[in-house]
């Protein structure tokens, strides 16, 4: 779970948003949900708690706008309706549950906030918890997507169906097909650990063998050394060994060799689309829907 509190800055070409704080909680629905199917009373609790602290810590920060969303655990919990209205009730926060093409263009509105060349084309790559979300977005404009259940938690509980991999190859063959060489763009925490791992400044970007080479030199770490000399968090030390994993799988499969990392990801935006939903000043082209 991530609280990120947002200042929003207007430039001329368009808006730069500065992060206030950004707290984390590791609670990791998930676990509960990709093996049993459902969320447990005791995660509920936790959830509940962090909710309580995050909308505390909103008052503190004098925040206009909040919009709280959960993505693949708790799309998947069979129990979700439960859990929904216990935590409202509980903690005054109502979570919105997206479905995952909703996540993707959440995240990919971020590119209209950074300094990439505008007249390109991007695949958006976004490795979570529970899911990847994948975006062609041409000149700005999202022109495919498609959300797949494959993702770090996941991965560790051994809950990715093989034939997911199938799917993803078929989307990015269509790319590839129609596009020829794809340039990417990487989203993210674990994206962004590696990115820094590597030393690159910002705006380079980052190469495939790159992230194999961070990949390989932490895997040769064990899990207590990743915390303790590496300075992972614990709740980064094993999830970002499958991360580097998945994004080498995909820029495998679609022939890229070089990823860019801007450091953003769904909690900027979301920051943006309250931003302009709630300003109006719709001056930066919105993501278009799919074309049929």
């Amino acid at each position: 779970m991530r609280l990120l509190v947002g200042e929003v800055i207007e430039r001329d070409d368009h808006p730069i948003i500065k992060k206030q704080t950004l707290v984390r909680v590791p609670i990791r629905l998930g676990e509960d949900v990709f093996d049993s199917g459902a969320i447990s009373a005791g995660k509920r609790d936790y959830l509940i708690k962090s909710l309580k602290a995050f909308r505390l810590l909103t008052e503190v920060y004098g925040v206009k706008y909040l919009r709280c969303c959960a993505t693949s655990a708790m799309r998947e919990a069979t129990n979700r309706e439960e859990i929904l209205s216990r935590v409202e009730m509980e903690s005054g926060v109502h979570i919105e549950p997206i479905e995952g093409k909703l996540e993707a263009d959440l995240i990919v509105s971020t590119f209209w906030t950074q300094d990439l060349l505008k007249d390109r084309s991007y695949l958006y790559i976004d490795v979570g918890g529970g899911s990847t979300e994948l975006t062609w977005l041409e000149k700005g404009r999202r022109v495919k997507s498609a959300s797949f259940k494959v993702g770090t938690v996941r991965t560790l509980k051994n809950k990715v169906d093989p034939q997911v991999w199938d799917e993803i190859r078929a989307f990015l063959e269509e790319l590839r097909e129609e596009h020829g060489h794809l340039m990417a763009i990487g989203t993210g925490g674990n994206i962004n650990r590696l990115f820094k791992e590597n030393g690159n400044s910002f705006g380079e970007p980052l190469s495939r063998k790159d992230i194999q080479k961070q990949r390989d030199r932490i895997a040769g770490y064990s899990f207590e050394d990743r915390v303790k000399l590496l300075r992972l968090r614990p709740d980064r030390a094993d999830v970002i060994i499958p991360a580097a994993d998945i994004f080498l799988r995909i820029m495998d499969k679609a022939d890229i060799t070089e990823v860019f990392v801007p450091k953003v990801g769904l909690a900027d935006g979301i920051i943006y689309d309250l931003y302009m939903k709630q300003y109006g000043r719709m001056k930066y082209p919105p993501v278009e829907p799919e074309l049929a």
